[in-house]
């Protein structure tokens, strides 16, 4: 296949407005007649939803640390019959995995170098105007072999603060294809995992258009399209991970939501069927699937609606005596005994495995995860090395089953959330993203 176009839309650090443009340039193309194909680098698992409702087309992240070189091409070919490919970015550009020798590993700039999609920074330039060009100025030359496509300049105060930036930026001789005015109604609401998710989000719709409307008056869309490119030839055969089951009841809602897109498509692609249910409206899992996954998402929000829900407790017990179930972080937390809510209250849980959290008592967890299988969990044989990615505010007051996995972050240190093992049920508090290949 031949890779369409694409850029990467990344910034010096999170906060900068990255996403907004994202979405506005996603319909703003869109809108222009163009299929528009999103990315995300990196394991977010909130953003690919809103890629989604802005571009009309399913966002698939693309992480070089998690994947093999074959799955990233795999990934890749979702673009096929895209005109364009639009990918955003995680934190800052070169903010990865660092490792002696190694800086910025699964970085958004290697996502952008293996691709060819030229990067598009996002600037902002509050409190500064001459001086964003150094900023600039020093991510474009970082890595010499980053293709870089040019500013966007954000949060402009006024007509001279664009003439003093753009001053700096014409001296290093870096293009500006956009510049925003500052305006604080163009922020997405966000709790503490960060962005709350799409379905949640009270005027979507709206919201996206507002952002696409002042992204076309602001940003030479033209310049943009021009500036695009890619390597030129992908892959012609790679395969997407493999289901862990033929007929997969999966937890969809509110509370259960924290799926990596490649990894249901990669199921479906197999042939496997994907059978949602929503716990949250006390559906039961399908009484005839072969595997109950509960996604990672906000049960912590939830717990005494998941408490109450009978019918749903019900049916996965019942599925739980004879097949198997799987949960992943809030789902983890949504199969054990108890959950403590932020104000202390205890509620019960499915009681399938021992595991209490609190989300009373927070710590802050975040980082990839390489873990290998002491135990079988679906999909996966004892032995198998997984990788993902952990994002998490609860404690563990409890974990009394057989561990899961030994789990380490990028670094090799060992982690505590070692997930469980009970009978049929298996948890972990990381979140799959493929099974590592070294």
């Amino acid at each position: 296949m031949i890779n369409p176009p694409g850029l990467l839309i990344s910034a010096p650090s999170s906060g900068t407005g990255k996403t907004t443009v994202m979405l506005g340039l996603l319909r703003a193309l869109a809108e222009d007649g163009l299929a528009v194909q999103p990315f995300k680098s990196g394991p977010d698992y909130i953003d690919p939803a809103f890629h989604r409702a802005a571009a009309g087309r399913a966002s698939f992240n693309m992480d070089s640390w998690a994947m093999s070189a074959p799955l990233l091409d795999a990934v890749a070919t979702q673009a096929q019959g895209a005109d364009i490919v639009i990918a955003e970015g995680s934190m800052g550009l070169f903010d990865g995995v660092a490792k002696p020798g190694e800086i910025g590993h699964g970085s958004s700039a290697e996502t952008a170098l293996r691709m060819g999609w030229p990067v598009v920074l996002v600037l902002d330039v509050g409190g500064q105007a001459q001086s964003a060009a150094a900023t600039a100025l020093g991510f474009r030359t970082y890595n010499p072999d980053l293709p870089f496509a040019g500013v966007i300049l954000n949060r402009v105060a006024s007509p001279r603060h664009e003439r003093l930036t753009r001053l700096g930026m014409d001296k290093a001789g870096l293009p500006v294809l956009g510049v925003l005015p500052r305006r604080g109604d163009l922020t997405l609401p966000e709790r503490h995992l960060g962005l709350i998710q799409a379905v949640e989000h009270p005027d979507l719709e709206n919201a996206i258009a507002g952002y696409a409307a002042f992204l076309r008056e602001h940003v030479d869309l033209a310049a943009i399209r021009a500036a695009a490119s890619s390597r030129p030839d992908g892959p012609s055969s790679a395969a997407l991970p493999r289901p862990p089951a033929q007929r997969i009841a999966l937890a969809q809602d509110a509370a259960f939501s924290f799926t990596y897109p490649h990894l249901l498509e990669g199921w479906r692609a197999a042939g496997a069927e994907i059978l949602p249910f929503s716990p949250l409206a006390d559906e039961p899992p399908a009484p005839d699937a072969d595997l109950v996954w509960l996604p990672g998402g906000y049960p912590e929000l939830h717990a005494g609606q998941i408490a109450a829900a009978n019918r749903f407790l019900h049916g996965l017990r019942s599925h739980a005596e004879s097949r198997p179930v799987h949960g992943e972080c809030g789902g983890y937390m949504a199969l054990g005994e108890a959950l403590i809510d932020k104000d202390g209250n205890r509620h019960r849980m499915a009681g399938l495995l021992g595991l209490v959290t609190s989300y009373e008592k927070r710590r802050f967890h975040l980082g990839y995860r390489k873990a290998t299988l002491t135990a079988a969990m679906p999909g996966f044989a004892a032995g198998s090395t997984l990788r993902g990615h952990e994002f998490h505010y609860s404690t563990i007051l409890d974990q009394p089953d057989t561990p899961l996995a030994d789990v380490r972050d990028a670094e090799g240190a060992t982690v505590a959330e070692t997930g469980s093992t009970l009978g049929n049920v298996t948890g972990t508090f990381f979140h799959l993203i493929a099974e590592a290949t070294v």
